[in-house]
């Protein structure tokens, strides 16, 4: 989860209610991965004033605390730097990080949108700093329609010890059946849906893709998460289910095995970049 989203006035209103949740009582803090980022403005006032954004140390350290008291906890298990900051030092970040984790505030850190050589620099400071932990997870946007990150972030993630994270596993909800959808029910596509299906070579690929599954009996949203849940490196897919029903197809994805027949086709028909830097060498 992350504080900032709800915008506006509802800013860390997303934590607010996991923070009333917990507060219930009972074993829910402890039976939960608590997860959180920092880099979007959390001003008062919205203004990007100097140190109300990004990654600056005093700005890590008032976020943590304000996020803490939102969530009504003592302990983040794994805070995200939701993006680079190209102004700040990763020095500076560390030392930051490394007082909260010494107080006990956060146990992990982990970067999101991160580019491979950002990783990098990021690890290698860490390691240079000593008893720096470094980060521990990359959350991307990839998908079997969006597979830049093979290139060089999941590489990277991979030989520095990283989770992948991806987010946006359908894409918008563009690989979740959503031709089907539009026939069978009227629905109209949302998200990056309109825009890909406006195009009648992605519309074509995708139609493809949807009548492969259907040939295997097998459901589009089912097939990409699962699909997901193959790829080196990757420790989970965030879902973001509307309903109880898509939340129940995202938990029947863990448990499914796609044939070495269908993963081809899903390769056939989503081909990946290839290994860098054969990718974009030649």
């Amino acid at each position: 989860m992350v504080r900032v989203y709800g915008w506006g006035e509802n800013n860390g209103r997303t934590e607010s209610i996991i923070g009333n949740w917990f507060a219930k009582g009972g074993d829910r803090r402890d039976k939960v991965v608590l997860a959180t980022k920092v880099y979007g403005n959390m001003g008062p006032d919205g203004e990007a004033w100097p140190n109300h954004d990004k990654l600056s140390a005093v700005n890590i350290r008032r976020a943590v605390d304000a996020s803490l008291k939102r969530l009504q906890t003592d302990y983040i298990d794994l805070y995200q730097f939701h993006h680079i900051d190209r102004n700040t030092p990763f020095e500076e970040i560390w030392q930051a990080i490394d007082v909260l984790v010494q107080q006990g505030k956060i146990l992990y850190v982990g970067s999101s949108n991160f580019p491979g050589y950002k990783i990098a620099q990021a690890n290698e400071i860490a390691a240079r700093r000593g008893g720096t932990i470094g980060l521990v997870s990359e959350q991307c946007l990839y998908n079997l329609a969006e597979r830049r990150a093979e290139m060089e972030v999941i590489p990277a993630a991979q030989d520095y010890g990283l989770g992948v994270i991806p987010w946006s596993p359908l894409h918008g909800g563009l690989l979740g059946g959503v031709i089907k959808k539009q026939v069978e029910g009227g629905r109209r596509a949302s998200g990056r849906a309109p825009d890909t299906l406006a195009d009648p070579g992605k519309r074509a690929q995708i139609q493809a893709y949807e009548d492969l599954l259907d040939k295997h009996g097998v459901e589009p949203g089912e097939a990409a998460l699962a699909w997901l849940l193959t790829r080196p490196g990757v420790t989970g897919p965030i879902v973001g289910p509307r309903t109880s029903g898509q939340l129940e197809s995202a938990v029947r994805a863990v448990e499914l095995e796609l044939s070495e027949e269908l993963l081809a086709g899903l390769e056939e028909i989503f081909p990946g970049p290839g290994p860098s830097p054969e990718a974009f060498a030649w």
